[in-house]
């Protein structure tokens, strides 16, 4: 079991960057993916970004391009990189781990990511 914090959130200007960081309590080597989901009212939950134990990475079309998730095993912490941000990329951001890919088992309780013209 591993519980996760989200950090690094805030407002930023369109074109500008953030890295939201998720620290695990507890190592993530025993689970098989960890990414970020993001919500939006009034829309349904989207996968932005997710990456295996082995470094494998798919990112929604949106982010591909402009945001890089990255995994520091030995901090126990994931990454989100997000570069060149737009108005609709706003949202709370959602890290989560998975037993499998595509499975997700654990939640951090999200950070706020608004982007402004």
């Amino acid at each position: 079991q591993v519980q996760l914090v989200e950090s690094g959130g805030g407002l930023v200007q369109a074109g500008g960057s953030l890295r939201l960081s998720c620290a695990a309590s507890g190592s993530i080597f025993s689970f098989r993916t960890v990414g970020w989901f993001r919500q939006t009212p009034g829309k349904q939950r989207e996968l932005v970004a997710a990456i295996s134990s082995g470094g494998n990475t798919v990112y929604a079309d949106s982010a591909k391009g402009r945001f890089t998730i990255s995994r520091d095993n030995a901090k126990n912490t994931v990454y989100l990189q997000m570069n060149t941000l737009k108005p609709e990329d706003t949202g709370v951001y959602y890290c989560y781990a998975g037993a499998t890919w595509g499975s997700a088992d654990d939640w951090g309780q999200g950070t706020q990511v608004t982007v402004s013209s």
